[in-house]
């Protein structure tokens, strides 16, 4: 009876197999109601959008730029970031890892364009750094397809080096926001400003605490909004680029001149692509585990193209090289919305958002010590994620280590002393300046001097060796080598 019990059992098995759902597609390629599509893709532009403005307003200040310009900027910067946007998230042909993936304008190069405008001649910095950035995203279109393939050159201990200096290059702009920006200013470093800064360091910092939800994601931009509230009593709001702002107005081809093609500012942002390479690489491999589409090196290759892409594109309409958010991939982690027609929804609302210049001057309307107050948290944030990345690093290694502490002791020199290069060649001061160039390249070579070159991968002998397996050796060859 046992037998004939389960012998019936058996033709309903293949029943099973008609249950899974064969042809329903992958979260990540799966359409939401246009409602849930939009408010999603606002809540992606509201965690990204003060990351987005804050480079053509740090680089627009330090170049010398009119509050008019520095608007203009922020438009078009608003606008090639939706169009990266797209290119990474809709995808066409090889380029775009198509996956739900945010593209904005990479703090990593902040630094060496600020060096490039100190050196390049009066009027000239815009296009002396609009052809680095062609050439290097030129450059790395073209790379793309190779760099993925030598990824195990680029560990967490290289990367989590790169992104903690990224942060920490970053904090002294913060610092010089908090007192006032402009040095030569009356009230520069003033006690008004200073706890102007802290006042929206700590609304940030209790909204953070308090909110939940969505509000919670927008805990900065709420935080800029009510430090420029409190900033009008104290009389350091300036409402006047309001009245010259269009309500319509398109970022028109090269508004600052022609790009101009300088060989050192060329190999300072070629590195400066190379670390944004190097940074998409692992938030694709980190966004694709979120979403349980893990990234090969074919998708590598094309979100990496897509990044290169975006950055030769972006100086025609005047923006800047685009790299990967971060902060969105957590984002995505706490909504659990997969769907990457959600992030496009939101590319194209920083197209409409760029195309809008009255919205780009109301922006502008924050005064510096706010900037610099949620600029800390901004910054900060950037260097923590670094540590973060480090964490996953075998820091018990010894070798490990010395890469860090080497990486991150070269690459902070330009930030604690702005003499150190003076007498060096002005060609070479534009790489040496920035702490984020020369850092990543002192962490690539240690760690292949110290990881890779004359030692033997782990994995070699494993791999050969499947009928080895059950051999004692093989877990004692597992648990001996660290590196």
């Amino acid at each position: 009876m046992v037998a004939q019990s389960v012998e019936p059992a058996e033709p309903a098995e293949p029943v099973e197999p008609v249950e899974v759902p064969v042809h329903a597609a992958h979260p990540v390629d799966q359409t939401l109601p246009a409602g849930k599509l939009i408010t999603s893709g606002l809540q992606h532009v509201a965690a990204m959008y003060a990351g987005v403005v804050a480079p053509p307003l740090v680089v627009g200040a330090g170049i010398g730029l009119s509050t008019a310009d520095i608007t203009f900027l922020m438009g078009a910067s608003l606008f090639t970031a939706g169009l990266a946007t797209l290119l990474q998230t809709l995808g066409i042909w090889k380029i775009g890892a198509r996956l739900p993936f945010v593209n904005g304008v990479s703090f990593a190069g902040v630094a060496p364009m600020l060096a490039i405008g100190k050196s390049a001649a009066p009027g000239h910095a815009l296009p002396v750094i609009y052809g680095a950035v062609i050439v290097a995203g030129v450059l790395g279109f073209i790379l793309a397809p190779y760099f993925c393939k030598l990824i195990r050159f680029f560990p967490p201990v290289v990367t989590g080096s790169v992104i903690t200096l990224i942060g920490l290059s970053l904090l002294p702009v913060a610092i010089n926001w908090s007192q006032g920006g402009v040095a030569s200013s009356p009230d520069y470093a003033s006690t008004s400003n200073i706890a102007l800064a802290a006042a929206t360091l700590a609304i940030v910092l209790v909204l953070r605490r308090v909110l939940t939800g969505f509000l919670q994601q927008v805990a900065i931009l709420i935080g800029l909004v009510l430090g420029t509230l409190l900033a009008i009593p104290m009389g350091k709001s300036d409402f006047s680029s309001i009245g010259d702002a269009g309500l319509v107005g398109f970022p028109d081809p090269f508004h600052f001149g022609a790009p101009e093609f300088q060989i050192a500012a060329i190999i300072s942002m070629c590195v400066v692509m190379l670390v944004c390479m190097t940074e998409s690489t692992a938030d694709i491999l980190a966004l694709g585990k979120i979403v349980d589409k893990p990234a090969d090196e074919k998708m590598l290759a094309a979100g990496i193209r897509a990044d290169a892409l975006g950055s030769a594109i972006s100086p025609v309409f005047n923006g800047f090289m685009a790299s990967a958010f971060a902060q969105n991939i957590g984002l995505v982690a706490i909504t659990k919305v997969r769907s990457r027609f959600v992030v496009a929804a939101g590319g194209g609302i920083l197209i409409l958002l760029g195309l809008c210049p009255a919205l780009a001057s109301v922006i502008a309307l924050v005064p510096q010590p706010v900037l610099g107050g949620a600029g800390l948290v901004l910054f900060g944030s950037v260097a923590a994620s670094g540590i973060k990345t480090l964490t996953e690093a075998d820091l018990s290694d010894g070798n490990n280590l010395l890469i860090v502490a080497a990486a991150l002791g070269v690459g902070i020199i330009p930030v604690v002393s702005n003499t150190f290069y003076e007498h060096f060649n002005d060609h070479l001061k534009i790489i040496l300046d920035s702490g984020i160039s020369t850092g990543c390249l002192v962490a690539v070579v240690l760690n292949l001097a110290f990881n890779h070159l004359g030692r033997k991968p782990a994995a070699e002998p494993s791999a050969p060796g499947e009928p080895a397996e059950p051999a004692q050796p093989a877990a004692e060859s597992r648990s001996v080598p660290v590196h």
